[in-house]
């Protein structure tokens, strides 16, 4: 049997609205699903559920198609807070749980669990052994167990259907931009401050270095960026530094304007627009000359 002691519940029969699925990024199209599940709930006078798994399905199932995380289990908390949901149930994500076909997800999990009594999904969601638990078996099982099954329409950005795939392919090719308008806000990620080689302050542009501990964690393809770092404007550089000969990669930040001690605190970066990609320079001059012109540029993304 799954453990589902540190859920919540179980709760009455047949008194929740529910939704479930990975919610990776709680991209436009999940907040859709958010926005009804919590108008469903609020006319029939039910709790709100929603119903996501740690880790996600893929890590379990086929781990080398796993898929770089939009959002750590930490940031989609931190994102569910911002709604007036009841009940945020994160179940672990097993190889037994993989075996479950969707009626016995269903009924062990969303009616035994948590009292479904009205399902609100997306329109392509799927779940259960093989994702066979799509709308139209959901229907079916609905109709013999006495539950409804609202199906959410997809979220459209910049012409295309909204979804998590999508959202990470743009920011694995540069494109932070895209990604923006799909999330309904800048794509982010948290690191601590780590201690680097001070190479930046040599070139007169002081930086601090970042590790981000989540290692499922999407990192944008390499390249400068200009950011916000904890609400302030910053430039950042990510990947290989090949003019610094025996250098690692790193990911750094120069908050513009800032000074203090960071060492040990955790920084939180949003991006919003890729300046370049990296490049090799002939000489350390040409590389603080060209740290200085990202630094420019960076400062008119945020001043328009």
């Amino acid at each position: 049997m799954i453990d589902l002691s540190r859920l919540p519940g179980p709760f009455p029969a047949q008194s929740s609205a529910v939704t479930v699925g990975t919610f990776d990024g709680i991209h436009r199209g999940h907040q859709q699903v958010l926005a009804e599940l919590l108008r469903v709930a609020r006319d029939r006078r039910e709790r709100s559920v929603v119903v996501t798994f740690d880790p996600h399905p893929l890590r379990i199932v086929r781990p080398h198609e796993a898929p770089r995380l939009l959002t750590t289990r930490a940031e989609k908390e931190a994102l569910f807070a911002g709604y007036d949901v009841d009940v945020i149930a994160f179940v672990p994500f097993t190889h037994e749980l993989a075996q479950y076909d969707p009626a016995r997800f269903v009924n062990e999990i969303l009616i035994g669990q948590f009292g479904l009594a009205h399902l609100v999904i997306g329109y392509d969601h799927g779940f259960g052994k093989g994702r066979s638990g799509d709308v139209e078996m959901l229907r079916k099982i609905g109709a013999q167990k006495g539950f409804e099954v609202d199906v959410i329409e997809p979220f459209q950005a910049d012409g295309e259907n909204v979804s998590s795939s999508k959202i990470r392919a743009k920011l694995l090719a540069g494109d932070v931009i895209g990604p923006a308008h799909g999330l309904g806000r800048p794509f982010s990620l948290t690191g601590r401050v780590v201690k680097g080689d001070g190479r930046g302050r040599e070139l007169g542009m002081p930086t601090a270095n970042l590790e981000v501990a989540e290692p499922e964690k999407l990192i944008p393809l390499e390249g400068i960026y200009a950011v916000r770092v904890n609400g302030m404007p910053a430039v950042m550089h990510i990947g290989p530094r090949p003019t610094i000969p025996g250098a690692n990669p790193s990911l750094e930040v120069h908050i513009f304007d800032f000074s203090g001690d960071l060492y040990g605190r955790p920084l939180r970066v949003e991006f919003f627009e890729r300046i370049r990609g990296i490049e090799k320079f002939a000489s350390l001059e040409e590389l603080a000359a060209a740290m200085q012109e990202d630094a420019c540029v960076a400062r008119k993304v945020f001043a328009g």
